[in-house]
């Protein structure tokens, strides 16, 4: 995989010395015909790239083939990939909230192909080591690497738990979009705080319910289509568990509806999205009948 050894160098250099070898071993398992069967189409897909760079209806059916395109815009060499998420709404409101990225390690836990680990790159980061199980996304970001400079950046596909040990040696760690999946959102803000050195900044970003009371629920089927949502908190119950795992000088930044200009169905992810998920009648509401789709972003300190 392209930029295993510069993230050796980085983790070498903040004394995590022993990862390389265990983040590359697997890797490499997961990255196999064992991991997923339709791994060695969207490999031989990615080999194919650099001797398509000079012909661009090629090049935008080669990348079609690795459609669900979810994070982006992407503008390629004579492509523009239009993913169903217009991910630079999202970091506009992130990004205003972020302490200073030059120069930090980062680490962005569910980072999807990439597209928000680049933008933390291109906004100073010295490195920024971006992890997600989804083979798909993991395959479009090695895509993207082929056709544009992704120096300072790996994607791999791990899960946090998956992390050895570590001695807390990251500077800022994103989790966008991953809490409401987790079957236990508070071991995940505890994985999450060790990643950081005591001072390190958590971007976090997730669903929540409307309502100025501290409740959380769990769907009993599906929230917005989705089957893998385990416990949505309103705002003052999220600031509740950051601080019962020891967060501290936690602050709101944002809470935004999602819309159909943020999120929505493209050629580059042809299925049913947002608009699909909402009751045609109330679109207040998703089918199922929970409130539509609400996202608070959240920054607090390691301790």
């Amino acid at each position: 995989m392209r930029n295993l050894a510069e993230l050796a160098g980085e983790l070498n250099a903040a004394g995590l010395a022993d990862w390389p070898a265990v983040l590359e071993a697997v890797a490499r398992a997961r990255l196999s015909a064992a991991g997923h069967g339709d791994f060695p189409r969207w490999a031989g897909i990615v080999d194919s790239l650099p001797d398509l760079q000079e012909d661009p209806v090629r090049l935008r059916a080669a990348l079609l083939g690795l459609s669900p395109w979810r994070k982006g815009p992407f503008e390629l060499p004579g492509v523009h990939i239009d993913a169903e998420w217009q991910s630079d709404l999202k970091w506009a409101r992130v990004a205003c909230a972020l302490e200073p990225l030059a120069g930090r390690r980062v680490l962005d836990v569910g980072c999807g192909n990439g597209w928000y680990a680049l933008r933390m790159r291109a906004a100073g980061a010295r490195f920024v080591l971006g992890i997600d199980p989804t083979l798909l996304y993991i395959t479009q970001f090695l895509a993207v690497a082929q056709l544009l400079d992704t120096q300072g950046v790996c994607v791999l596909p791990l899960r946090l738990e998956e992390l050895p040990p570590s001695p807390r040696a990251f500077d800022t760690t994103f989790s966008m979009g991953v809490l409401y999946h987790q079957r236990s959102p508070l071991e995940h803000l505890r994985l999450l705080r060790d990643t950081l050195r005591p001072g390190g900044q958590l971007v976090l970003e997730t669903l929540v319910l409307p309502g100025e009371e501290q409740r959380a629920a769990t769907p009993p089927d599906r929230y917005a289509r989705m089957h893998n949502v385990w416990l949505l908190p309103t705002v003052p119950e999220l600031l509740t568990w950051l601080a019962r795992t020891g967060w501290r000088q936690t602050c709101l930044i944002d809470v935004t509806v999602t819309t159909t200009a943020e999120q929505r169905r493209t050629e580059w992810m042809p299925y049913d999205s947002l608009a699909e998920a909402l009751d045609p009648a109330d679109p207040s509401r998703t089918r199922e009948g929970w409130p539509a789709p609400r996202r608070a972003i959240v920054t607090a300190l390691a301790p």
